[in-house]
């Protein structure tokens, strides 16, 4: 069988093709080494990363630490395989980082204070509490992720969908949660206010990470990634909205 030799220019052109196929245009059908000669967009993706870093190093020590309020062996090993997941997710952004010539902690450091501040308001009394929390607060956030994702360049799309993968603690936080619910109907009225309150903390900390990062702002709203503007920031957040309610159902609580 001849193979057909694939040169540069060949790869590109392929690439093109593929993205034509799928719709996409922009920003949205480059490879990372044509979409980062535009330095703001560089920018934008390096705070990215580095903030999706930081979420991930975060959610590894607080899945470590919730695990020691699981009440049996079972639910301890299964937060603490969780816990690995996500600090496998930080090695890959971590690593993506350095790769771009981006220095890691550099990257990840701009947003340790609101990520901190968010896990200090929201921090967990209870076994479901913190189930709901993980379940809730990191389905919020994967939601914005993807969401920017599909304005990115392939090579970025790809790796942060890649991490944004459920660890499997939502259908292990559903079961756990309902069946707690069942067991005693009161706490579902508890945990419905808990999860309320980690939406609105979540909403607010996304808005006030992007507000504070100007290359990242202007990706959001239309400059440096193509098809985002103000009404469309708005439906975003409307979409992300939706999707918890969803998600609440799913737990058995009303949203």
């Amino acid at each position: 069988m001849v193979r057909h030799m694939e040169t540069p220019d060949n790869a590109s052109n392929a690439k093109d093709a593929a993205a034509a196929d799928e719709g996409l245009t922009g920003i949205a059908a480059q490879d990372w080494a044509t979409a980062s000669a535009e330095p703001q967009y560089r920018a934008a993706v390096v705070d990215l990363l580095g903030a999706l870093a930081y979420g991930e190093l975060a959610a590894f020590e607080r899945l470590a630490e919730d695990a020691k309020l699981a009440p049996t062996l079972g639910d301890k090993a299964e937060l603490a395989a969780m816990a690995s997941a996500e600090f496998h997710h930080f090695e890959q952004l971590r690593d993506r980082l350095a790769k771009i010539d981006a220095e890691p902690t550099a990257a990840m450091e701009p947003f340790a204070a609101a990520l901190d501040e968010f896990h200090r308001l929201t921090a967990p009394s209870d076994w479901l509490e913190g189930l709901v929390k993980a379940y809730v607060g990191d389905s919020i956030a994967s939601d914005f992720y993807r969401e920017v994702a599909a304005r990115l360049d392939s090579d970025s799309r790809a790796l942060v969908l890649g991490v944004l993968d459920d660890t499997g603690h939502a259908s292990f936080a559903v079961e756990k949660v309902r069946a707690a619910i069942e067991a005693d109907p009161r706490v579902g009225g508890r945990l419905a206010l808990w999860a309320r309150r980690l939406m609105g903390e979540a909403l607010s900390q996304a808005q006030r990470v992007v507000a504070e990062r100007d290359a990242l702002s202007t990706m959001l709203v239309g400059g440096v990634a193509d098809g985002f503007d103000l009404a469309e920031v708005g439906r975003m957040f409307s979409r992300i909205t939706e999707a918890h309610t969803k998600r609440m159902a799913a737990l058995g609580l009303a949203a």
